[in-house]
């Protein structure tokens, strides 16, 4: 039995300046082959799983693609039809099933719907060969998508803890079938619905209840359901929540998605986010401020995994004004601040710009050039900016910002890198000699990812929207394509799930 595995990954936010050319792809860009497979071999991924269920069961396997991206831009066509050409050859080469990892809210500047058009392709030379998905939460579902695959599952946590399971889910559907069990059918209900991503945690609210429901299907012998908070900064037309369901027959699968549907949008007020004035949101943090722990000031208005350009300089320079120190920030992505850190050399008192280098594009509020913070320095530390994952998400990839450099002022450290870069993982800062516990107070462009690691560390967390391109202020982006009514862009959308 040959199987085909890949990992294709990127959430696009289609208002973030961030480019997201192929060399994006990983560390050292996309790997490819047996390269791709050593790579994935032993991770917590989707596609890690894959490799392990094929393993176990003895199945020859062809990992064609490990390719994944911080979110950013939308990404360069060339790029996706490198992987679209490299996943499709396989295919074509002949297989008995098709695993994929993807991410399901990816727009090319070809695409609006990466994934659906890469699932088109491979079903115009693979009509019938079995295929399965493992899909991120915040996917954005299309009905090209849902035609396409004959078993779809979706991440159930948030921050998203739970890869490697989803893709051991998907797969394990897909050899049931292969196995002769019953054939999965896939079904799916959109409401008209945006979600927050800071209400698509799945451990409180509305996103809870939800997964709860999903997960209670599931116990009672659905083969899969899943809920999709939806990324709703992908201004496309099926940008929003969902729901879908894998079941034994396609009247069944259809009523579980209509169902969870129906929950999504009766508990639709509770996926709104309602972001606080900056000014408030820093003196609750100085406030909070405890021996027990640094406080976290999460930045989700300049998040790098929702395609934010890791470099605005708000939180920090309003701790500032408001008489703040001890503070650590990090990373921030400046490469022109990282090259000017170098060439003055470790040790060396610096006077520099830092951050603000994009302008925002039309379709934001706060379009237009911004101003760079001038700070004076000591450069503490310059690294390579690799570190190996050992958190639990990605736990055991090794990722890197690029060229790191360590400013050192007075009342805050910086970490400034040369790529964008999530603070997942405390290596972020390890990996640059930095302890983060040293600090009263540590500034993260981060909503949830940061969480596992960080939170055990802080004596209090506090959400600040820096009024970036990831910002949860919807009134800041002018959206032209997704669908309307659809709530809560327009609060007086009526909607019925289909019976």
């Amino acid at each position: 039995m040959r199987i085909v595995a890949a990992r294709l990954n990127h959430e696009t936010n289609t208002f973030s300046p961030v480019a997201t050319p192929l060399a994006a792809f990983g560390p050292d860009g996309p790997t490819f082959g047996r390269a791709a497979y050593e790579s994935a071999k032993g991770t917590r991924t989707g596609l890690g799983a894959y490799v392990d269920a094929c393993e176990a069961r003895g199945a020859q396997l062809d990992v064609v693609l490990n390719a994944t991206a911080n979110p950013s831009g939308r990404v360069d066509a060339a790029a996706f039809e490198t992987f679209a050409e490299a996943i499709v050859g396989a295919v074509r080469a002949g297989c008995d099933a098709i695993l994929l990892d993807l991410h399901g809210a990816m727009v090319t500047t070809a695409h609006e719907d990466g994934e659906g058009e890469l699932l088109r392709r491979i079903r115009a030379v693979a009509p019938e060969t079995p295929l399965a998905v493992a899909l991120d939460l915040h996917g954005n579902l299309t009905q090209a998508m849902v035609d396409a695959a004959d078993a779809i599952v979706g991440f159930k946590t948030y921050p998203h803890v739970d890869m490697h399971e989803t893709g051991a889910h998907a797969a394990r559907l897909l050899f049931d079938w292969l196995d002769g069990g019953p054939r999965p059918f896939v079904a799916w209900a959109q409401p008209p619905l945006l979600s927050h991503t800071l209400r698509s945690a799945t451990g409180e609210g509305a996103m809870q209840r939800a997964v709860e429901r999903a997960r209670a299907m599931e116990a009672q012998g659905l083969p899969a359901a899943t809920v999709f908070a939806g990324f709703s900064l992908a201004d496309i037309r099926d940008a929003g929540m969902s729901a879908v369901a894998v079941g034994r027959s396609r009247q069944e699968a259809q009523r579980a998605a209509n169902a969870l549907a129906a929950q999504l949008w009766a508990e639709r007020e509770g996926f709104v986010y309602a972001s606080e004035p900056l000014v408030t949101s820093v003196a609750r943090a100085k406030a909070a401020r405890s021996a027990s722990g640094p406080v976290l000031l999460l930045d989700h208005g300049d998040n790098v995994m929702s395609g934010g350009t890791c470099d605005t300089t708000d939180v920090l320079e309003e701790c500032l004004r408001q008489g703040m120190t001890k503070i650590g920030v990090g990373p921030t992505c400046d490469p022109r601040a990282v090259a000017a850190a170098i060439e003055a050399g470790a040790g060396a008192r610096v006077s520099l710009e830092v951050g603000n280098r994009f302008a925002f594009g039309p379709d934001h509020a706060a379009g237009g050039p911004r101003k760079p913070m001038r700070i004076e320095a000591r450069v503490r530390a310059i690294t390579d900016g690799r570190f190996r994952i050992t958190g639990p998400i990605y736990t055991g990839e090794t990722w890197a910002m690029g060229r790191t450099a360590v400013l050192e002022h007075e009342a805050f450290t910086l970490v400034v890198t040369e790529r964008p870069m999530e603070p997942l993982d405390l290596g972020v800062f390890t990996s640059a000699g930095v302890d983060p516990r040293a600090f009263d107070y540590l500034i993260l462009k981060s909503r949830m990812y940061c969480r596992p690691s960080f939170v055990p560390l802080a004596s209090a967390v506090v959400e600040c929207d820096s009024r970036g391109v990831t910002s949860s202020d919807y009134a800041l982006f002018r959206f032209r394509n997704v669908r309307r009514p659809i709530y809560p862009l327009d609060p007086q959308t009526r909607w019925e799930a289909p019976r």
